[in-house]
C-alpha cells in the first residue's frame, strides 16, 4: 500500500474555489491529528501551510476562486459606479450589500427568493422591496439599480457572488487583506496566534496596508484548516484528503 502512494504528489487543495496540485508530499500519508498542544505538531502544520502558500503565490492562476464571469462583470460595474460617485458612496454601497448578504444567509425566505429560478419577472420585481428593506433605510440608487438589473435579467442567483466580488475589489482598493481560517472547531488561541504570525510573513500580507484575520467554524472540514486570502484558497483540511482518497479509489476501480 505504501509503495503505491510513494512518489505521488497529493492534491493539497480540492475545495470550494479551485485545486492546488502543489504542497507537502506527505500530507496524505501523515495520519497524525493536525492540532495538538505540542510544538512539533504545530511546526508540521506550519511547514505544510508554508509550502502550499509559496506554491499559491508562485503559481499564478491556480486556486483562484471559481466566481462566474457574469458575477465578476456585475461586481466590477457596481464598484466602478460607486467609486465614481465618491469613496463615501462606495462605503455606503458596501454596507448595504453586506447587510443584504447577511440577510439572505440568515433568512430562509430571502434565500429561497434569490435562488428560485422558476419565478416570473413580475414575481422577482415584487420581491425586491424585501431585499431593499434588508439593506437599511434610504437605500442608494446604485444598490437598487444592481438588484433591479439582476432581477430583470434573471440573475438574482448571482447576487451572493456579485457581493463577494465587490468586497474583494473594495478591499484591494483600500489595501486591505481579509484572511479567513476555517476549521472544524474554534482554534485554540495559541494556535491561531501562531498561524497569524505565519500569515503576516506572506508576500500578500506584507503588500497590504492592513490585515484582518477571522476564524470561521465549519464542521464539514472535519479537521485541519482551509485558508482563504485575497483570491486564493489553501486547503489543508481533512475533508480535502478524504475527497482525494475517494477520487483515487474511484479511479482505481
Amino acid at each position: 500500500m505504501s509503495r503505491g502512494r510513494a512518489g505521488k504528489r497529493p492534491v493539497i487543495a480540492d475545495g470550494r474555489y479551485g485545486t492546488y496540485r502543489h504542497g507537502d508530499e506527505h500530507a496524505l500519508d501523515d495520519e497524525r491529528p493536525l492540532f495538538h498542544d505540542d510544538d512539533h505538531s504545530f511546526h508540521h502544520l506550519a511547514a505544510m501551510f508554508a509550502a502550499s502558500a509559496r506554491s499559491a503565490i508562485l503559481s499564478a492562476g491556480l486556486g483562484r476562486r471559481a466566481a462566474s464571469t457574469i458575477a465578476q462583470k456585475y461586481s466590477s460595474a457596481v464598484f466602478s459606479a460607486a467609486l465614481k460617485k465618491s469613496p463615501q458612496v462606495l462605503n455606503k454601497v458596501q454596507t448595504e450589500l453586506n447587510a443584504i448578504h447577511s440577510a439572505v444567509k440568515s433568512t430562509p425566505e430571502l434565500d429561497t427568493f434569490i435562488h428560485n429560478p422558476t419565478l416570473s419577472s413580475n414575481d422577482r420585481a415584487a420581491g425586491l422591496p424585501a431585499i431593499y428593506a434588508a439593506a437599511g433605510k434610504e437605500v442608494s440608487d446604485i444598490t437598487k439599480n444592481l438588484f433591479g438589473v439582476l432581477s430583470e435579467n434573471g440573475r438574482l442567483v448571482e447576487a451572493q457572488g456579485v457581493i463577494e466580488g465587490f468586497n474583494e475589489l473594495v478591499a484591494k482598493y483600500k489595501g486591505e487583506l481579509d484572511v479567513t481560517i476555517t476549521s472544524a472547531a474554534p482554534l485554540p488561541r495559541d494556535i491561531q496566534t501562531r498561524l497569524e504570525t505565519l500569515l503576516k510573513q506572506s508576500q500578500a500580507a506584507q503588500q497590504a496596508k492592513s490585515l484582518k484575520i477571522t476564524n470561521k467554524v465549519n464542521p464539514a472540514v472535519l479537521g485541519g484548516v482551509v485558508v482563504d486570502f485575497g483570491d486564493k484558497t489553501i486547503d489543508l483540511s481533512v475533508a480535502s484528503r478524504v475527497n482525494k482518497l475517494n477520487s483515487l479509489l474511484t479511479q482505481s476501480v
